[in-house]
């Protein structure tokens, strides 16, 4: 049977799991910062952890499980890994390169049952969560990538926007927060991490009373229900109305700002009087809301979708500015690689058949 990865234990649950086997606190800030800090890959270079420590640890746990299956990597220095996980299922993991730093997107789940008809991701449906380990290990997977090139790089920002939905594995998305922002690890700023949601209400009203700190991102894509319903099934579920009522309470018990992501498709949900129609319904929480209006990836098998024109897409922004809603057009990374979310797993997934 495989030994889980010690990437799942927060720190807490680490110091918990060593105090109940005799070890005091400060062995765990010890491997702790082994694993974050020195970010060795065997508990046998844990240099000056007692050995019986070591030797509990490597008994009921390992460090990496993941297998670098395929790395892409695009002309603006965007690297999307494709990786193996233990039980032969794939995901996809993806560095960018910012102005303001490197940031990470990782995948929860193995495949997609929201359903958005426009996605790449929900090509295949869901087969199982990630574990906590699985998505932590993303991240060190590529800062391993970074250390080995020598140029000291860190990861600094983290978006949970990759295959799956995140509120739809709450508590194994919550711990791998904990321990990726924990102040003695890889100590990323809770301002610097950001989770996506299709739009789980209960879980947005959960996330608002949690203590994670972190910014919250909503897929809205519409305007309205006739449209949303038609490229987003999760709304048949939850409505716009329901949806924005979670988002009211967010944002009254935070008071931080929300950014809702809005693809732009062709003659679908990017004409002007889309922009007007959004525009009344962002409406008071326009002092705490930002639109991200995202050009579309194509992808072949949703070929009744189309990118919008650089005409529609600036003239959606400007009705949306003129309305006094802050916007903005989200930079693409990844264009000479497969750059739609899920695109390249499907691609891997098809060959192999």
């Amino acid at each position: 049977m495989n030994k889980p990865s010690i990437y799942g234990l927060t720190l807490d649950q680490l110091t918990a799991w060593l105090g109940e086997r005799g070890h005091k606190k400060f062995r765990a800030t010890q491997v702790w910062e082994w694993l974050y800090r020195k970010r060795v890959t065997a508990f046998s270079d844990m240099t000056d952890v007692h050995p019986e420590c070591l030797q509990l640890l490597a008994e009921h746990y390992t460090i990496l499980t993941l297998e670098e299956h395929t790395k892409q990597e695009s002309l603006d220095g965007t690297v999307k890994f494709l990786f193996k996980l233990v039980d032969g299922n794939l995901i996809e993991t993806v560095l960018m390169r910012h102005k303001f730093g490197l940031s990470v997107c990782v995948t929860t789940q193995v495949g997609c049952n929201i359903g958005c008809s426009f996605c790449a991701s929900g090509l295949l449906k869901k087969s199982r969560d990630l574990s906590a380990a699985e998505i932590v290990e993303q991240v060190m997977q590529v800062q391993l990538h970074l250390d080995q090139k020598g140029k000291s790089e860190r990861v600094s920002h983290l978006v949970v926007m990759g295959i799956g939905e995140p509120f739809d594995n709450y508590e194994n998305m919550s711990d791998f927060i904990r321990v990726i922002k924990d102040h003695k690890g890889l100590a990323i700023g809770p301002r610097h991490i950001t989770v996506s949601t299709s739009g789980l209400a209960n879980k947005i009203v959960e996330f608002a009373d949690s203590d994670l700190g972190v910014n919250l991102a909503i897929s809205l894509h519409a305007p309205n229900d006739e449209i949303r319903t038609r490229i987003m099934k999760i709304n048949k579920a939850i409505p716009i109305e329901k949806l924005m009522a979670a988002i009211d309470y967010y944002l009254e018990k935070t008071n931080r700002r929300i950014t809702l992501e809005y693809i732009l498709l062709k003659d679908v949900n990017d004409q002007p009087e889309h922009a007007l129609e959004l525009s009344e319904l962002v409406g008071k929480r326009r002092n705490l809301a930002n639109v991200n209006l995202i050009p579309y990836n194509p992808v072949d098998e949703h070929s009744q979708y189309q990118r919008s024109t650089k005409e529609s897409i600036t003239s959606f922004y400007d009705t949306l500015k003129k309305q006094g809603i802050s916007c903005s057009v989200r930079l693409e990374h990844g264009t000479d690689i497969d750059a739609a979310c899920g695109q390249l797993r499907s691609k891997q997934i098809k060959k192999a058949q």
